[in-house]
């Protein structure tokens, strides 16, 4: 199995809880950093879909859930 080492976002700084991705057999990975044996996998087309989604604010009605 072919893969990249996990990355974090630049935003997590120190922190022990945040998402990681990496690539890995042409699949994209992602895990929370304090769950890293639940990964979930995606295309990179989906993955780039869901980051256009995030970025277009596709997804805030969730933070209001959380609060």
């Amino acid at each position: 199995m072919a893969s990249s080492s996990w990355q974090k976002s630049s935003y997590s700084g120190n922190a022990n809880d945040c998402v990681e991705v990496r690539t890995a057999d042409g699949l994209v990975e992602l895990r929370e950093s304090d769950e890293g044996d639940v990964i979930v996998r995606t295309t990179p087309v989906k993955f780039a879909k869901f980051l256009q989604g995030v970025k277009a604010g596709e997804f805030d009605h969730f933070a209001d859930l959380a609060n």
